[in-house]
């Protein structure tokens, strides 16, 4: 169940009667413009944050591996509460641009089936200055804002660790040490990773 505060989305749907994929976006919408996050620094398990290619491989039937990783992850590690995950109001807004209405039912559904928190974005301004700082020093690629404001709600907000399947412009060493090095320039001092969901099912395994 995605939770803000102590409202799920689950409970919300079903408080609401929604059934179509409209009523659902507007419920979701909702939650992230009124929830309050406040418990980001008081759990011991690890803070992680979901962009918006983590749920999309649930679905990914033309990448098997990914998706079975994907599903792995989602059940046996957010499922059962080996981390404190959160989305923002950010990957709402990307779901519901998603073309397919089919896939955009399918993908607030799953996520409404996990413990995951939607942090609400009230300092947003703070946020899209930290994002173009990460353009403007070629750290992001301009047409990859989205993902230079996940990137800064995370570093912003003390997430430990973003989760995502893109490779080429955020999983990657080179990248997170660059993103670092932007992030210490402007006396941001979270020490973020950026790392895979393969990554975080070996992670969440060392204690099993």
């Amino acid at each position: 169940m995605i939770t803000v505060g102590n409202n799920s989305v689950a409970h919300w749907l079903m408080k609401n009667n929604a059934k179509t994929g409209e009523d659902k976006f507007r419920i979701c919408q909702y939650l992230c413009a009124t929830g309050r996050n406040g418990n980001v620094f008081m759990d011991h398990r690890p803070n992680i944050y979901l962009d918006t290619s983590v749920p999309n491989f649930l679905f990914a039937d033309d990448s098997p591996e990914k998706k079975e990783v994907t599903i792995d992850f989602f059940e046996n590690f957010i499922g059962k509460g080996r981390f404190k995950a959160y989305i923002s109001s950010l990957v709402i807004t990307e779901i519901e641009n998603t073309q397919d209405p089919l896939k955009r039912i399918q993908l607030i559904d799953s996520l409404s089936k996990y413990p995951i928190e939607i942090i609400a974005l009230d300092n947003f301004d703070e946020i899209e200055k930290l994002a173009q700082k990460y353009i403007d020093s070629g750290v992001i690629p301009v047409r990859k804002i989205m993902d230079a404001l996940h990137v800064a709600v995370c570093t912003i907000y003390g997430i430990n660790i973003l989760v995502s399947w893109n490779f080429k412009h955020l999983a990657n060493i080179n990248r997170e040490y660059k993103i670092r090095s932007v992030n210490y320039q402007n006396n941001y001092f979270n020490e973020l990773r950026i790392i895979t969901p393969i990554e975080m099912v070996d992670y969440g395994n060392e204690d099993i």
